[in-house]
């Protein structure tokens, strides 16, 4: 008999663009900028070509933050 191993990965955590962020949170990219600017925003990563993402575990725990203030 021979065993099989299952090999375990962890998920990937995506990284939407910020357009999909805006949408989910339901707010538009000129109170993004303001939100930003307060210091009220998930953190970004911004790629080499100059796009913002936002990891989804930071996104959510943004959005867990939200919700208890």
């Amino acid at each position: 008999m021979s065993r099989q191993k299952t090999l375990t990965r962890k998920p990937i955590d995506e990284l939407p663009p910020l357009n999909m962020v805006l949408d989910e949170i339901g707010i538009s990219r000129a109170a993004w900028y303001r939100w930003r600017n307060r210091g009220l925003r998930p953190v970004t990563q911004r790629l080499p070509n100059g796009h913002l993402r936002v990891r989804r575990s930071d996104l959510d725990t943004f959005l867990d933050g939200m919700e208890v203030a």
